[in-house]
């Protein structure tokens, strides 16, 4: 099983997947933004092509190719259920990394976590992130792309606890009733 939890930086992906993880037997956490602060430091921008010269490492190419192969191999490898959050609204990225997803594994979740851009800057300034830095600078594009129903399956998260959040994943995938 893969469980992807998307969602705004700040909507509680990364907690969600830690808690998750212990209601989940035999399963692991997974995050992409590890291969994305790896290309950074191995690829300089000079070496980039003109459309990766962003300060968003999902714009490299070999970010969304890796992120698959690294699931694929980590699966095989350890044959884990993976946790995987990260915020991916750019439709060609989601779309491929969705398919790709499906066909390591055809008991295949997807959860964005949505909120209000209040409710999320305020988790952004509770966890420390500079006000008016990139996170918040990313908020409006997250909401209004991640609402879309391509992004679906949607949880709202403004009144919600995570343990309200981890029941409705649980719920949803079958392990509670």
């Amino acid at each position: 099983m893969i469980i992807m939890i998307n969602g705004a930086f700040g909507a509680g992906k990364t907690t969600t997947a830690q808690i998750l993880q212990t209601h989940i037997p035999n399963s692991m956490i997974f995050d992409p933004e590890e291969i994305g602060y790896m290309l950074r430091k191995i690829i300089p921008e000079e070496v980039r092509v003109q459309e990766e010269r962003t300060d968003d490492f999902q714009d490299l190419e070999l970010w969304r190719t890796l992120t698959v192969k690294m699931v694929e191999e980590v699966k095989r490898k350890y044959n884990k259920h993976l946790i995987v959050p990260m915020t991916i609204y750019k439709s060609r990225n989601f779309e491929y990394i969705l398919k790709e997803f499906q066909n390591i594994d055809n008991q295949l979740y997807h959860f964005c976590l949505i909120a209000s851009e209040e409710t999320i800057h305020q988790r952004l300034a509770s966890r420390g992130d500079k006000e008016g830095g990139w996170t918040y600078q990313q908020t409006k594009k997250c909401i209004n792309t991640l609402t879309n129903e391509v992004y679906k399956e949607h949880i709202n998260t403004d009144q919600l606890s995570t343990n309200e959040i981890i029941n409705r994943i649980l719920l949803r995938i079958g392990l509670i009733k």
